[in-house]
């Protein structure tokens, strides 16, 4: 697919402007109208009613023994479905609360993964952890 509109968009002459698209938008064009004008007719988007699986942002503070809340509950996500690839990792409930299995789990995590073991996911634990979720889950791989 990726090939196929490189050389969609080779082969058509007009190019996309920013004011282009602009003058577009305001006449009533929809987003794809517009794609598809600069683009041709073959451009197509898929749509889903919800994404799943796209890592989250880090917290902007450490979560530890004690923080509680969703992002507590995404990392011990990550971190559970990370477990089923590298079992050495304790397996966790998503509950949302860093307790001592959280804070095992961590540990674990961080001296497989190399980053100092404190059981704290501080900013580096936070995105090796997203890192790592993304290669078990593959959603970073391009399906033709």
């Amino acid at each position: 697919m990726i090939l196929k509109v490189f050389f969609s968009l080779y082969a058509h002459a007009i190019w996309m402007s920013q004011w282009g698209s602009k003058y577009l938008g305001d006449q009533g064009y929809s987003f794809i109208e517009i794609l598809r004008y600069y683009y041709g007719s073959s451009m197509y988007v898929n749509e889903a009613d919800e994404i799943a699986g796209i890592p989250a942002s880090w917290p902007r503070e450490n979560l530890q023994v004690g923080s509680r809340g969703e992002k507590v509950r995404q990392m011990q996500a990550q971190l559970a479905r990370i477990s089923q690839a590298y079992p050495a990792i304790p397996t966790i409930s998503a509950d949302g609360i860093f307790g001592p299995r959280t804070e095992e789990a961590v540990r674990k995590f961080q001296s497989v993964f190399g980053l100092p073991v404190t059981g704290v996911v501080d900013y580096p634990t936070w995105y090796k952890i997203s890192e790592i979720y993304v290669g078990v889950t593959r959603i970073a791989e391009l399906y033709p």
